[in-house]
């Protein structure tokens, strides 16, 4: 299973304006939106190859208990691909908040004693 990296790369949003104007404003937002939706593409598109081949190796089932067995094998393995994506988009998704925040969170803080009066 391919996990995305972790560099730090501008996207190119050149071909959607409104994903382009967004960039603009909030770069680290988008940065991690893009990663989120790359992943997802990524896990969506490995599961239904899965599915395809669940397909086709159920085709060549000569029995009952062969068929069974065989989606037997398919669930739990999906129920752990799933579990681990789980994960992976809660990382991703807190990983963006905190990265989101420091760049919302000003650099210079005031301090009780600092305001005049």
């Amino acid at each position: 299973m391919g996990k995305t990296s972790n560099k730090a790369e501008a996207p190119d949003f050149s071909a959607m304006p409104m994903a382009a104007a967004m960039a603009a404003v909030n770069p680290v937002g988008m940065s991690a939106w893009k990663q989120v939706m790359d992943e997802s593409s990524r896990f969506v598109s490995e599961r239904f190859e899965q599915d395809v081949e669940l397909q086709k190796a159920m085709m060549g089932c000569s029995s009952p208990q062969e068929l069974f067995q065989l989606q037997s094998e398919f669930y739990t393995k999906a129920v752990q691909d799933y579990t681990a994506e789980a994960t992976r988009m809660f990382e991703m998704m807190t990983k963006a908040t905190q990265d989101t925040m420091k760049e919302a969170t000003a650099t210079h803080a005031r301090k009780y004693d600092d305001v005049p009066l």
